[in-house]
């Protein structure tokens, strides 16, 4: 078997709902960070190119068509490039690393572009077709955004919950207070915000696409500095009116974005022209009650640590994507890691969660970190709705040779 190697990462800045990236298509998103991954390596033929994996989770609006095949053709690629769109939700792009890493492994590829794209300020509202023709009666819009739609009825109720629901229900049978869940929240923002004035994202970020109007975008949008605890803790509940403990504050919010990342072989790494950064040393996915899917990562990354031959205790770096606080905070619990080795440069409740593209934050952050930080091995883990987690270990190839 070959080892696959991360050799870059770079994803754009994370927009709100309805803000700075919400008049560009996804697709364009897309085509956008492909062209700035080409960029990165101008000795590459991208003839050399073996395949585009994109994850996207959403698929209903501008995206459909397969999104990855759509950005290879829109980045001016050969068409001899061939791509393919990977749906895990949100574990759809550090899906698409998986299945690449795979694909290299087995010799069937030495270059592979992985990455991800979701615009939910752009996600339609959809109709279902009806039972018979011409019926009288009204038919609801479903918005595709965010979670459950057109649900079968063959479903338990207790699974098909609202996420904001699943997760006040995680944090009653692990215990999670609101008073932990703002004070994560606020850690969040504040690292992400440190991160930014240190240049940690320097390397790792690039602007975003040219809107009609106004400049690009260059900052993750939503990171606030001065967040605390204490303002947080102000905000009302959303899902439950009576004990409710999930809020805006605590919740990663609906965003915009694309990320991506060259994985390759040992070969690849010449026709790249580059270093690799880190070696894929495991890689798991894991299942559980859907109501319960902020849990998931647990045992997702416990599986791929074993896979790579190590434990916790040789863990030096963790990017958990924070789909809310109180998952994250029950998914630590879990683990015998350090929380201060998790998610050092900030999370997704200030970044952002553009579904598809999270999952190529968390895994090319982690690359950087362990890069910059020199630790030796790294969990990149993510919760998927529907019950389901993901999990890459990392090892950096500098601390190895160390």
């Amino acid at each position: 078997m070959t080892d696959a190697y991360v050799y870059d990462a770079v994803r754009i800045p994370f927009g709100k709902f309805g803000g700075a990236l919400a008049g560009i298509r996804p697709d364009d998103l897309a085509a956008h960070i492909v062209r700035a991954s080409m960029d990165r390596m101008p000795t590459l033929d991208p003839e050399a190119i073996d395949e585009v994996v994109f994850g996207n989770a959403n698929g209903a609006g501008e995206e459909n068509r397969n999104v990855a095949r759509m950005a290879v053709l829109l980045a001016g690629l050969p068409v001899s490039v061939p791509g393919v769109t990977v749906n895990r939700l949100c574990g759809s792009s550090l899906d698409a690393a998986m299945i690449a890493s795979r694909q290299i492994a087995v010799g069937d590829a030495d270059v592979v572009l992985v990455g991800g794209v979701e615009s939910m300020s752009r996600a339609p509202w959809v109709l279902p077709k009806t039972e018979r023709p011409y019926p009288a009666g009204n038919l609801e819009a479903a918005n595709t955004a965010l979670g459950w739609r057109l649900v079968n009825p063959k479903m338990p109720k207790e699974w098909t919950v609202s996420l904001g629901e699943a997760t006040e229900q995680l944090r009653e049978k692990y215990g999670v207070t609101r008073e932990q869940q703002d004070e994560f929240a606020a850690r969040s923002h504040q690292l992400a915000a440190a991160a930014w004035d240190a240049g940690r994202y320097d390397d790792l970020v690039v602007p975003g696409p040219a809107p009609r109007r106004g400049e690009p975008l260059t900052r993750d949008e939503g990171v606030r500095a001065d967040s605390t605890a204490d303002t947080l803790s102000g905000l009302k509940p959303v899902f439950r009116a009576e004990g409710g403990t999930v809020t805006a504050g605590n919740s990663s919010p609906l965003s915009d974005g694309a990320s991506a990342l060259w994985l390759g072989s040992e070969r690849g790494g010449q026709l790249l022209g580059a270093d690799p950064l880190a070696r894929i040393a495991g890689r798991a996915a894991a299942g559980n009650e859907p109501q319960y899917f902020g849990y998931a990562p647990v045992e997702a990354a416990n599986l791929a640590l074993r896979r790579a031959g190590i434990a916790w205790s040789d863990v030096d770096a963790v990017e958990l994507n924070e789909a809310f606080a109180a998952q994250s905070l029950a998914c630590l619990a879990a683990w015998d890691v350090d929380p201060e080795k998790v998610n050092a440069w900030g999370g997704a409740v200030a970044i952002g969660h553009p579904l598809g593209a999270s999952g190529g934050r968390v895994l090319g952050t982690l690359a950087r970190r362990l890069q910059a930080e020199g630790g030796r091995y790294g969990v990149a883990a993510i919760c998927i709705g529907v019950g389901q987690g993901l999990a890459v270990v990392l090892e950096n190839v500098a601390g190895r040779a160390a």
